[in-house]
């Protein structure tokens, strides 16, 4: 890392191939850091290899990044680490490039952060494209909660399992501890990186900040829902533009979680559980098919979840 005197703040981005998504961001940290003057931030976009004009964009519309072209698809996690190692802020923010911060966002949390040294993570209030609010703070999963959550029978989860793990008792408005927010904005101390190590590597896409919040609460560090500071989060841009690679990460990135915290057993009856799952959807995604419902995207479906059976979903 810069051995300089750091800048406040460091925002760091990984981009790749939402370009106009981008751009709207990086005009939103233009106005939040003009509503702050006395902030002193730096913008670090990481682009992975964007075949969309993106690298072009920013250097002729925004000069003043730090651009760290990759001449490969690096993914977020790599891409963040790479972030970190130049990144010269006291403070690191972990961005999505398909989100926009309002007002004077950045300044606050950073305010936060220097008012209360033992917090070393905060994530802010995120909203929806059409202003909704978007759940982005959470307590550890159990290996019980993750048989229900994020599978197809989520609707059949206990009420209580859920709440506990949405951390629903803590309001959206409000400011309250929880044990990992969202790395879609999600803002460390520098000294959080510097004790614990960046993200695990392990975790190409998904679960990343899950696991690192995870190693800084073991650390001793407190983590915070800023429900009082507002962005938006347009939500999924990248990870949409493959949609069976997605799952794989998705659910290859819980399993690594669960082996790692929970052991080798539970990973492996969780892994078998995902597995029929994904079997089973095929097949019921294949009789609506016959019968004439939504053909082009029963096949979509069936050859993305084939394509998830094939992976064997292994963990690194």
């Amino acid at each position: 890392m810069s051995q300089s005197t750091p800048l406040d703040l460091s925002i760091i981005i990984v981009n790749w191939n939402v370009r106009a998504l981008l751009e709207a961001c990086l005009r939103s940290i233009e106005r939040s850091l003009s509503e702050a003057p006395a902030l002193r931030a730096e913008v670090i976009v990481i682009d992975s290899a964007s075949a969309d004009g993106s690298v072009d964009m920013i250097r002729s519309r925004f000069p003043e990044v730090r651009l760290f072209a990759a001449d490969e698809n690096i993914g977020f996690t790599r891409g963040n680490n790479i972030g970190f190692e130049i990144a010269g802020g006291r403070h690191l923010l972990m961005l999505n490039p398909d989100t926009e911060i309002h007002a004077d966002a950045l300044a606050q949390m950073v305010a936060y952060l220097d008012a209360h040294p033992e917090v070393g993570i905060v994530g802010p209030h995120t909203l929806n494209s059409d202003g909704t609010h978007q759940s982005t703070r959470r307590r550890f999963p159990t290996v019980r909660l993750a048989f229900f959550e994020s599978t197809w029978f989520q609707g059949c989860a206990p009420r209580a399992l859920l709440d506990h793990f949405y951390a629903r008792d803590v309001a959206d408005d409000t400011i309250g501890e929880v044990d990992w927010v969202q790395g879609s904005a999600l803002m460390a101390r520098r000294e959080v990186v510097e004790q614990i190590g960046g993200l695990d590597p392990g975790f190409v896409m998904y679960s990343e900040e899950l696991d690192w919040c995870y190693r800084a609460k073991q650390a001793g560090w407190r983590v915070m829902y800023l429900g009082t500071i507002m962005i938006t989060h347009h939500g999924g841009a990248s990870s949409d533009q493959v949609t069976a690679r997605s799952h794989i990460h998705f659910q290859s990135s819980k399993l690594r979680y669960f082996r790692k915290y929970h052991g080798r057993s539970a990973a492996a009856g969780l892994r078998a559980f995902l597995l029929a799952n994904y079997a089973w959807q095929i097949a019921l995604e294949g009789v609506k098919s016959l019968l004439g419902s939504k053909r082009p995207m029963r096949r979509a479906r069936i050859q993305a979840y084939w394509q998830v059976l094939r992976s064997g979903l292994k963990v690194s």
